[in-house]
């Protein structure tokens, strides 16, 4: 593998290198080292770039191609699905149990996957991000408050960053994405960037967006004015149910 750049966490405001340069082979590798402070993370992410490392690694940076991208208007949830919702007592809410989500994520197994990529740094930083009014999250509760599933991520101007999703019952990703996906198509925000592609994903109409069309489309709508701060009192509280009606999930 051919080397990469070498960021040092010293200089947290060090330009990345152009994304074009990333790797083939690993998909998407464009650099090593540096730190997950939050001007190093949300510059990343300003410029489609991404950490994602196990445990034993230095950070690893990437920006694959091609991308995966939901388009926030045309989310899709089944027919089955939807029956479901429409007698669902389910409601979801932002920004209300942002640590918990994100150690959901990173502790739920997975089917085919050893371990998690959320690392405990990884943890504080996304935390730490929260705190600045950067990250965000989604929940779906069940009526007497459990926490059912959940979706968290990063926004940089009008663009969101999905970074990871998990149900405790089944359906409630779905939930958490759909909430999140009729917010931010009401505020105008386009786009959730779902990073990798995976068979889940396609069934809720990800879609595979060349890497230029996609750092295009993130330079414009980070560029824009966006949503800093918690996110809790303009989102509201989602009923599930509401989320069966298609022009309201996609």
């Amino acid at each position: 593998m051919p080397a990469r750049p070498y960021l040092l966490p010293a200089d947290p405001h060090a330009p990345f290198p152009s994304a074009e340069l990333a790797l083939r082979r690993p998909d998407g590798l464009l650099a090593v080292g540096g730190d997950l402070s939050p001007p190093r993370l949300l510059a990343a992410y300003r410029h489609g770039i991404f950490p994602w490392y196990s445990h034993g690694q230095p950070i690893l940076w990437w920006s694959p191609d091609p991308r995966t991208m939901f388009r926030t208007g045309a989310l899709h949830l089944s027919a089955r699905f939807r029956r479901t919702l429409r007698s669902s007592h389910w409601l979801a809410r932002a920004d209300t149990a942002f640590d918990a989500v994100v150690a959901a994520c990173a502790t739920v197994p997975r089917a085919g996957q050893d371990g998690t990529w959320i690392l405990p740094e990884m943890r504080r930083a996304y935390s730490e991000l929260h705190r600045l009014g950067h990250a965000h999250s989604v929940e779906a509760f069940d009526p007497d408050g459990t926490l059912v599933g959940g979706i968290y991520g990063v926004a940089v101007g009008r663009m969101f960053f999905g970074e990871s999703m998990f149900s405790a019952r089944p359906g409630g990703s779905k939930v958490a994405l759909a909430a999140l996906a009729r917010c931010l198509a009401g505020w105008g925000w386009p786009l959730i960037d779902a990073q990798v592609d995976n068979p889940h994903l396609r069934t809720l109409g990800a879609e595979s967006w060349p890497r230029p069309r996609f750092l295009a489309e993130t330079a414009r709508l980070a560029a824009l004015t966006g949503r800093e701060g918690s996110w809790t009192a303009a989102f509201g509280v989602v009923d599930a149910a509401l989320l069966a009606v298609p022009s309201l999930a996609g």
